[in-house]
């Protein structure tokens, strides 16, 4: 690993969102993956972020379902408003308690040097959680995973679909199996029922594995899936590599963890192959 400790992303959310113990984290993934997790190759996965209280089960199910392979892009919403719209870390590692993630300097390189707009950027991940909290799965379902860490944050669909292709490119290039982790919730802060019906109308689109309808229903009924620039990317990666189906690993709400029905988080684990 190059660099110094600059290149080093300390954890921002440690003690909040996750154990900031290295021992409890450990236990707790591990609980939320199961016994025996064997799992399956996938192009990519869309993944929830929230504090493992609410989402911890839905993000372990995914992972356990999910063989992890070396090398993984991180795609992961912008809910600070900092640093640049294509937001890469270009090298060094991610801090987790107890572990260091190291960054895929070799994949970031390629793809700040592509023609999809991606800027080296730092200030986009110092504060954003929605990449970090993937972090501990991966390790936990493969300990030598790098990681290319990218924030998204104010493209339009067609942009997101071009950055898919262009990942896509890349990746075939290297000629190495990559997988591609699009982090986000589902609806926020409506009622349980109604965000189980609308938080439909957006995994459909991600189990037929067509990232403009996607966009479109999201935009078109104003759903507050906050990570949908991440799955629209994903999606296009997953359909330029050949995937044309997705599969509802698990889904379930905030209300599962404390029973609260009046103001919910929606979380959805898919699989696409």
């Amino acid at each position: 690993m190059t660099g110094g400790v600059l290149d080093v992303r300390q954890p921002a959310v440690s003690g909040r969102f996750y154990p900031a113990r290295a021992d409890e984290l450990r236990a707790e993934v591990v609980r939320f993956l199961g016994a025996a997790p064997t799992g399956k190759r996938h192009h990519g996965v869309v993944a929830p972020h929230a504090g493992y209280v609410y989402s911890g089960p839905i993000a372990g199910k995914v992972f356990a379902d999910t063989i992890v392979p070396r090398r993984v892009i991180v795609l992961a919403p912008n809910h600070t408003g900092r640093g640049a719209r294509i937001a890469v870390w270009p090298r060094g590692a991610f801090a987790l308690p107890g572990d260091e993630v190291p960054v895929d300097e070799e994949l970031a390189t390629r793809l700040l040097e592509s023609d999809a707009g991606c800027v080296s950027d730092r200030e986009a991940h110092r504060f954003e959680h929605a990449l970090e909290v993937e972090l501990p799965f991966l390790r936990a379902r493969n300990p030598e995973a790098i990681v290319t860490p990218v924030i998204l944050g104010g493209l339009d669909g067609d942009e997101c679909i071009a950055l898919g292709k262009t990942l896509a490119e890349i990746v075939t290039k290297l000629d190495e199996e990559v997988l591609v982790v699009a982090s986000s919730d589902m609806s926020h802060y409506l009622p349980d029922d109604v965000t189980r019906k609308i938080d439909r109308h957006a995994i459909d689109p991600m189990l037929a594995c067509d990232p403009a309808h996607l966009f479109d229903v999201v935009e078109s009924e104003d759903i507050s899936m906050c990570g949908i620039l991440p799955a629209t990317t994903m999606l296009s990666y997953a359909r330029a590599r050949g995937a044309t189906k997705g599969t509802l690993i698990a889904y379930g709400t905030s209300a599962d963890a404390f029973g609260d029905t009046d103001r919910v988080v929606g979380y959805a684990g898919i699989a696409i192959d």
